[in-house]
């Protein structure tokens, strides 16, 4: 079976522009690809994942990738998906988050001995001339087509700005500007990206040759996929900084019972024949299905160590065994109580388990906060010095997310 073939059956193909063409080219090592990354944050998301380990996947097959760091587009901001128009970021920002972006990949693609390249569009966009692309470029756009294009239907009732309408030609002219100069034969995206593909495959087309591809990743469900870098209102980051690795874990062994044999296909690395022997399994096994997905992610990202560590934290949660020493912890000091207690919602904002007092109410409020596995009630539920007898107490915010908090 072909690497193709393989994308195919772990559901990872939505849609191709020339089938044939593509299955020759990446089952024999013969594409030169590029997915690209718009940098609006100083680290990846787990939206990111599937992008991530499909670029590893082709290049253990022999296939070239290119990652392209979105340091041009990323000051346009791209449409898709969004209701709204995207924050402006500064250069600077820019550049910071493309060299975070860059150590990330690292882990995931081979950079060495021109195995991948890593570029930047920046590189050549920021130096066009205005007049010069319209004429090179903007005569192979109908304004007509691009209006049909969904990423714009889904913006025109609350306006679309003439910035973002050029996102398209800026994305093409990627594809456009690496098919040149870097003989890239093949560009990868998610659904949302399939009508700004298809403008750049047309450019080349049009300008310089037939010979160029499109190939799309599909989405997973709603509550994965590009949308699975959310979680409880914040995002789940590759960066161990900011998403801890057990908390990392926590994400992925908390995912619905309908999605995780799914993710277990599409972001392992898993053979497929032990995966269709999963294919059978529900109720507590469905437990286990989890458990495998978010140790092989966890080690995938931050190593077999952290995956291990974060599986006994886990563990010790659920169900009793494994080691409180592996869950994320916060100290507290003696200048945090007053007459020997202190708010729980004060120690979750100490902890930065919420961003706000306000935010920290309305979680108690709503049930979603819990001490050793009570309920907090209200807002000025306290705990005293007294609760930490065993050395520590754990905070539970929702189903997913555990703090150990200590006193110095």
């Amino acid at each position: 079976m072909g690497i193709y073939e393989e994308l195919q059956q772990r559901g990872l193909i939505a849609q191709v522009t020339d089938e044939e063409q593509i299955r020759e080219l990446v089952n024999n090592g013969k594409a030169t690809f590029y997915i690209g990354f718009d940098c609006t944050a100083d680290s990846l998301t787990a939206g990111h994942f599937m992008a991530l380990t499909l670029m590893k996947r082709l290049q253990m097959a022999g296939n070239k990738p290119i990652a392209l760091i979105g340091g041009g587009t990323t000051m346009i901001g791209d449409p898709s998906g969004r209701s709204d128009m995207r924050k402006m970021l500064t250069r600077e920002d820019i550049e910071h988050n493309a060299e975070c972006f860059k150590r990330q990949m690292e882990k995931f693609i081979d950079f060495s001995d021109g195995k991948a390249l890593m570029v930047n569009n920046a590189d050549w966009l920021l130096n066009l001339n205005y007049v010069e692309l319209l004429r090179e470029v903007g005569a192979c756009f109908s304004v007509n087509n691009m209006l049909r294009a969904e990423c714009y239907k889904q913006r025109m009732e609350k306006g679309l700005s003439f910035l973002e309408f050029n996102y398209m030609i800026m994305q093409s002219y990627d594809f456009y500007h690496m098919f040149k100069n870097y003989d890239c034969n093949l560009q990868f995206g998610g659904d949302d990206q399939w009508s700004n593909m298809l403008g750049g495959t047309e450019l080349i087309r049009k300008k310089l040759a037939k010979d160029a591809h499109a190939m799309t990743i599909t989405l997973l469900t709603d509550s994965q996929g590009k949308k699975m870098g959310k979680t409880a209102g914040n995002a789940v980051w590759l960066d161990p900084n900011k998403t801890s690795p057990f908390d990392f874990y926590q994400y992925w062994r908390n995912v619905a019972d309908d999605d995780v044999l799914k993710c277990i296909r599409m972001l392992t690395f898993l053979p497929l024949e032990e995966i269709d022997e999963m294919d059978s399994w529900e109720g507590s096994q469905l437990n286990k299905a989890k458990e495998i997905l978010a140790f092989e992610l966890t080690k995938l990202v931050h190593g077999e160590e952290e995956a291990n560590k974060a599986q006994e934290g886990a563990r010790a949660l659920f169900s009793g065994a494994g080691n409180t020493e592996n869950m994320p912890t916060f100290a507290l000091t003696d200048a945090d109580f007053e007459n020997g207690e202190i708010l729980v919602n004060d120690i979750m904002l100490k902890a930065g388990l919420v961003p706000s007092k306000g935010e920290g109410r309305r979680l108690i409020q709503q049930g979603g906060v819990s001490v050793d596995e009570v309920k907090v009630n209200t807002p000025f539920d306290a705990v005293k010095k007294s609760d930490f007898e065993k050395g520590y107490i754990i905070i539970k915010k929702g189903k997913k997310v555990f703090y150990k908090i200590v006193i110095e």
